[in-house]
């Protein structure tokens, strides 16, 4: 766990009953809703607390407020203490320097990444190619973590994972290989099936069949992620691809825009907080619409509205171009400028230019 939540060590099940309020049955709803610590409960809403634990609202509140008070969450801190805590956060390598450079070292943990363009761009491939580069060592600019990919799309192939995975560097084959102890070089064909076999037993795939099914799941993602954390391959990268599909194709006319937002937002909070406890990194993938007003310059834009603008803490624009080429642009992020780097889906994987 880091940042924030890394102060706060883990809590056994029966300390729920420390809370005001919370009795062994109150406690045991709780746990059998996800919530078996301070910090899972602090930073969750009364009311999706109460929906989810049943209890009544004014109990949720009383919850979440002791909890915020046990975990020592939700007060000031000066800035040196934020600098601190991002200290903790790891960048994940996309391998193509130039693209490394523009997202100032790679994607970043306890952060949500929005990769948006029209079909052919590359979304899926970028999201693939993270699932494989996560689980690199640090040193080779991986994270050494498990992945969670949440498929709407049915887009996940393990034959790509394959691929990706036999296109890497020689020397970064090799450190993947030493870090798990596989005997062998990247030259030894039992060696590499052994490493792809290893890389893909860490990726745990859910495909979501509409947008509430989509939404349990990153609920199920923060279970999963809490099972894993204090073992060798925590969690650091959840995929969504595609994060808007659903939503849609289900909610249609203006009339249910209102409750398609409604949604979709719960949907990207419940992501962001699997990302901020445990220090991951969120990659969603979104659709586009083309704008038939636009008279100059790109008419292609982001579904989902300000809710998933304002939400994703960087955007990340892929545009295709000749061949194999993709344009990465940089849209939006808190701390970078915004700028353009080219890469090249091929057989391999990404590649720089």
């Amino acid at each position: 766990m880091c940042g924030r939540a890394q102060a706060v060590s883990t809590m056994a099940d029966d300390d729920l009953e420390n809370l005001p309020g919370v009795g062994p049955a109150t406690a045991d709803k709780l746990t059998d809703a996800g919530f078996n610590t301070y910090e899972s409960l602090a930073v969750a809403s009364p009311s999706d607390l109460a929906t989810k634990a049943d209890v009544g609202d004014s109990t949720a509140s009383d919850i979440v407020r002791a909890a915020q008070n046990a975990a020592d969450i939700g007060g000031f801190e000066t800035g040196t203490a934020v600098l601190e805590h991002r200290q903790q956060i790891g960048k994940l390598s996309w391998q193509i320097p130039e693209v490394d450079d523009l997202l100032g070292g790679g994607l970043e943990t306890q952060s949500i990444t929005e990769a948006y363009g029209e079909f052919g761009a590359g979304k899926s491939q970028v999201t693939h190619q993270m699932s494989v580069n996560v689980q690199l060592p640090k040193e080779a600019g991986g994270l050494r973590g498990s992945v969670i990919f949440i498929d709407s799309e049915d887009t996940f192939r393990p034959e790509r994972i394959d691929d990706m995975v036999r296109g890497l560097d020689d020397e970064v084959l090799q450190a993947a290989m030493d870090d798990r102890e596989i005997e062998g070089s990247p030259d030894d064909e039992d060696a590499m099936d052994e490493l792809i076999s290893d890389i893909l037993d860490k990726i745990h795939v859910a495909k979501a069949f509409n947008s509430n099914h989509q939404m349990l799941l990153a609920e199920k993602a923060e279970e999963l992620a809490q099972e894993h954390e204090d073992t060798e391959w925590p969690i650091r990268l959840v995929c969504v691809d595609s994060l808007t599909a659903h939503f849609r194709a289900e909610y249609v006319g203006r009339g249910q825009l209102a409750d398609r937002q409604q949604k979709l937002n719960r949907h990207l909070h419940d992501l962001d907080r699997v990302g901020n406890l445990y220090n991951a990194a969120i990659l969603v993938t979104n659709q586009v619409a083309s704008n038939p007003d636009s008279y100059f310059g790109d008419p292609t834009q982001p579904i989902g509205g300000n809710i998933l603008g304002h939400k994703s803490t960087f955007r990340i624009y892929l545009r295709k171009s000749k061949g194999d080429k993709r344009i990465v642009r940089l849209v939006d992020a808190p701390n970078l400028a915004d700028g353009e780097a080219v890469m090249r889906v091929q057989d391999g994987g990404l590649k720089p230019e």
